[in-house]
């Protein structure tokens, strides 16, 4: 992965899902097939599980880092580096916007920032399974308030169930406050689902992403500092903690911002159920933490919300292209 492949798959998402969102499809009338609705329905889902993918691989590397530079000083290179990227990426407009427009992008970026330096203190303590799995509850909380909808409350109830399983039913035997940072990192991510999409809305592309991200980097960079100091130098402790930028921050946080723009704010809580068991599969692969028959089941639990979800968002989208 690199800079420009970033750029570029960006700007062909953004163009590619543009074209397919549900609110055009009227204008393209009845030539669009039920193939297309349905990939219509389903792009903005797409966007959401690629983000999971990349967050939780990059999560798992930071993990391998934290022994090198520190939960915080981790925190304080992906968000630092995640803010160059973004910045030479996007150059985004900082004249032009209002005061609201500004009061949004701080918004999101202390949620943003608030939500990596919380979770990776309770990475730094807990498993990271038990870490996302408590985290992800903040999301789940946010689909159940949030939605008007019955059938939402039952998926975030399947998918909690999952998230619970997955656990193993030990959460009272973790530590406390890792478990509480895991739990403050999960109120901060139901608050970085509502800015994120106030953000998408109210700044082209992903430049109030950029500008939330310099917010996030410059709150965690005296944390960082004083815990790391020197550290944070050292080439090969750069080099990793680029690659936790591009793909825990960078990736991920386009790739959702580009979602919200088109999926419900409660439709993409419950597919942030998916985490949980993406993360298994990431500690499985690169933390050699095996899965247990308990484990699957979760995981076949919040999948199942997951895919619920996603069928209720395809049945919304057709009522609309019919209108």
């Amino acid at each position: 992965m690199n800079d420009q492949r970033s750029a570029a798959g960006v700007a062909a998402a953004e163009q590619a899902v543009a074209v397919a969102v549900p609110e055009v499809a009227p204008a393209l009338g009845d030539a669009a097939g039920p193939a297309r609705r349905r990939g219509a329905a389903l792009a903005p889902v797409a966007l959401v599980v690629a983000g999971g993918l990349s967050v939780q691989f990059g999560s798992a590397v930071a993990v391998l880092l934290m022994p090198r530079a520190g939960a915080l000083g981790v925190v304080t290179l992906r968000l630092a580096v995640a803010a160059l990227v973004l910045l030479v990426v996007c150059r985004p407009k900082v004249r032009g916007h209002s005061r609201a427009d500004w009061g949004t992008v701080l918004a999101f970026g202390l949620a943003m920032g608030g939500m990596n330096t919380l979770f990776y203190q309770a990475a730094d303590r807990i498993p990271l399974g038990a870490a996302v799995t408590l985290e992800v509850l903040g999301p789940l909380a946010l689909s159940v308030f949030a939605s008007r909808r019955l059938i939402n409350v039952v998926w975030a109830g399947l998918a909690l169930g999952g998230v619970v399983l997955l656990s193993g039913g030990g959460l009272d035997r973790l530590d406390p406050v890792g478990a509480a940072y895991a739990l403050g990192a999960g109120v901060m991510w139901a608050t970085y689902i509502v800015f994120s999409a106030r953000t998408g809305r109210r700044f082209p592309q992903a430049d109030g992403l950029a500008l939330a991200m310099v917010v996030a980097a410059l709150l965690s960079l005296p944390l960082g500092v004083m815990e790391s100091g020197s550290k944070l130098l050292v080439p090969s402790t750069v080099g990793l903690g680029a690659a936790v930028a591009l793909l825990s921050s960078v990736l991920p946080y386009t790739l959702e911002l580009m979602a919200l723009r088109r999926l419900p704010a409660p439709t993409f809580a419950i597919l942030m159920s998916l985490e949980p068991a993406i993360a298994a599969t990431a500690g499985f692969l690169i933390l050699d933490q095996a899965l247990t028959t308990t484990d699957a089941l979760a995981i076949a639990l919040v999948i199942g919300a997951s895919m619920g979800a996603v069928r209720s968002q395809t049945r919304r989208a057709k009522p609309r292209e019919r209108a």
